[in-house]
């Protein structure tokens, strides 16, 4: 049985590659080398090298997209998009509860590019924002839900969650981050629908060599059923030549492989046992044709090698200090 290929959101056979627009509508992300990637960072210029992307995508195969309301322009860009091409068989997602407020800016000078509010007012005002712009929406997630922000117990939230479900025919689901991924994940688990049911049809998580320690709770979201979505795969460019620092081991393993490193590390990402959709964060058309190869490379994968590059994994806590002292560029 081919690992390229799974049931998601439940479609079958959905390649298991999507792309990740996190980087692509706005000028500043804080991907290693990301501003070198920026030819013109106009709204224009935005938009024409975000479509460039997606033409890309569609024409490799991949069906599943995944934004959110943050993501400056992104969702605009993707509606548009949609408009112009009118693609076949595309799955979308987006997330809401997080508002973009850097204003096309690339230094904030310290302050924040994405402010939270997990409020059953802010969902409201968002969700008729996504649904405006993407009209045919499978997939609307809670944006980097943690215990912390309390809107896993929020009644209101959950409930209007629920009403969603049921209007809009939307699949629901959340995103995590940070070291408390796992304990989030499960406490989402135990969050029941009024007939019984799981709330939450999907999470989405970080999981890449270096941060793998939603694992365990990835593969019990599984088992009860939900669409796992791995995002920065790449640990933010941090698995890729970008790094100075990259592990020998890595390189030397895509040596042996005739493959890229960025589609070596993409390949461990498919290969869980939790069966992933894995999301592409490319910004130019040549880095997503080189992360589309993680498909094959997945296929020939051996599982000493696979065992190898686990052995890459980072503390948790320091992965994500790591992951906070990078730059928006």
């Amino acid at each position: 049985q081919s690992r390229a290929t799974s049931t998601f959101l439940g479609h079958d056979n959905i390649p298991r590659l999507g792309l990740g627009l996190a980087a692509l509508g706005r000028p500043g992300y804080i991907n290693l080398g990301h501003g070198k990637d920026v030819v013109d960072a106009s709204v224009q210029g935005m938009q024409q090298a975000a479509f460039e992307v997606m033409d890309a995508a569609h024409a490799a195969g991949l069906r599943y997209y995944d934004t959110a309301r943050s993501y400056g322009k992104a969702e605009q860009f993707l509606s548009e998009w949609i408009g112009v091409r009118n693609p076949a068989d595309l799955l979308v997602g987006s997330k809401w509860g997080y508002r973009y407020t850097a204003g096309w800016c690339i230094d904030m000078a310290g302050a924040p590019h994405e402010v939270k509010d997990h409020t059953a007012a802010h969902l409201s005002t968002q969700q008729e924002e996504t649904a405006s712009l993407l009209p045919n929406l499978n997939l609307y997630q809670i944006h980097s839900a943690t215990l912390d922000s309390g809107v896993l117990s929020a009644t209101d939230v959950l409930a209007a969650l629920e009403r969603l479900k049921e209007q809009r025919g939307w699949k629901i689901g959340l995103s995590l981050s940070g070291v408390g991924q796992a304990d989030t994940l499960r406490a989402a688990l135990e969050i029941r629908t009024s007939d019984g049911k799981h709330l939450f049809d999907s999470v989405q998580a970080t999981w890449n060599l270096f941060e793998q320690s939603a694992g365990e709770a990835l593969l019990e979201a599984h088992a009860a059923g939900l669409s796992v979505i791995v995002k920065e795969g790449l640990a933010n460019g941090r698995l890729t030549p970008r790094n100075k620092e990259l592990p020998s081991l890595l390189a030397r393993h895509a040596a042996a492989l005739s493959c890229s490193v960025d589609a070596l590390a993409l390949a461990a990402a498919l290969a869980q046992p939790f069966n992933p959709m894995v999301l592409s964060g490319a910004t130019t058309p040549a880095q997503l044709l080189s992360n589309v190869t993680a498909l094959e490379v997945c296929e020939r994968l051996d599982p000493q090698v696979l065992s190898e590059l686990q052995g890459l994994v980072e503390a948790s806590g320091v992965y994500w200090q790591k992951r906070s002292s990078l730059t928006w560029n």
